[in-house]
């Protein structure tokens, strides 16, 4: 009987002891996955979570990183080294456009220097404009004159384009030497050596350009008063007015061209009087002529 009953407790023993071993087993078992479970399910609220109180522009950057919308997945809430290992690439500065630059201030500058060379028709006869500063008639002289002036002068700009709104524009000294032939009139030629300045208008990205100009000269005429021609000139030597205005067109800052009306007077102040009258010419018409720069130098390198 007492063999019978330490067989049952040994048995039941053996039991118990299966059963605990089992029952490690399985716990070791679930045990871990039971964690890695509870892990994933943190990590993924984590990052639901994090994202809905970001908003829905917030980017998920990987892992538990996420950037709130004030960041707006700029590069610079990525990594201190440029988003390095990131799908995210930087994205490019675009720097602000400035304006073009006035290509007039090209062309019109203190100390170019400038050849030009203009020819004009001068064909309509009219009083001297000033006879009524002098108490004169404003009247024609019966003998009419047709001037053909061609003039090769040298242009010195004196300064920048200064001046605002339609006064904007810069000056340029005018040396120059003319011939003129004179198919009209009692004389045949006339040569002559003037000076003046121009005063050229530049609006602000414009080619064209006008101007006015007024030059003063002396000359030598082959006078045909004192062989008895009536009303041609008392003497050779004589005196010239020039006053201009038209428009230029630059196609480079070396090349131009320009069109325009020239009123020509020539006098000799009355030098010739009381032996012969002075009776003087005094036409205009139209003039074109060309401009080329004669040396280059860079905007302020003078």
């Amino acid at each position: 009987m007492a063999r019978a009953d330490i067989l049952v407790v040994n048995r039941e023993s053996r039991e118990i002891v299966h059963f605990s071993a089992l029952l490690f087993a399985v716990l070791a078992i679930l045990v871990p996955m039971a964690s890695a479970q509870q892990s994933g399910y943190k990590r993924g609220n984590l990052s639901s979570e994090s994202s809905y109180a970001a908003g829905s522009n917030a980017c998920i950057l990987g892992g538990d990183a996420v950037v709130s919308p004030k960041a707006n997945c700029a590069p610079d809430s990525l990594n201190d080294d440029g988003g390095a290992g990131s799908s995210v690439q930087p994205s490019q500065k675009v720097s602000k456009i400035s304006p073009p630059d006035d290509f007039t201030e090209e062309i019109y500058y203190r100390n170019k220097l400038e050849f030009s060379l203009d020819a004009g028709w001068l064909p309509i006869n009219i009083p001297f404009p000033f006879d009524v500063f002098e108490g004169d008639s404003y009247d024609l002289y019966p003998l009419r004159y047709t001037l053909v002036p061609i003039v090769a002068s040298l242009r010195w700009h004196l300064d920048d384009i200064g001046s605002p709104w339609i006064l904007r524009g810069n000056w340029d000294l005018t040396v120059s030497g003319s011939f003129t032939a004179i198919p009209k009139g009692a004389e045949t030629r006339y040569f002559s050596y003037d000076m003046g300045l121009r005063r050229n208008f530049v609006p602000r990205h414009w080619r064209a350009a006008p101007y006015v100009d007024l030059r003063l000269g002396l000359g030598n005429i082959d006078a045909k008063g004192p062989l008895g021609v009536y009303f041609a000139q008392g003497q050779n030597f004589t005196f010239t007015c020039n006053l201009g205005s038209g428009v230029r067109y630059n196609f480079s800052p070396r090349y131009a061209i320009s069109a325009g009306l020239n009123w020509m007077h020539i006098s000799n102040n009355n030098l010739s009087e009381p032996l012969y009258s002075n009776y003087g010419i005094n036409v205009y018409g139209p003039m074109v002529g060309i401009d080329v720069q004669l040396r280059r130098h860079r905007r302020g390198s003078e």
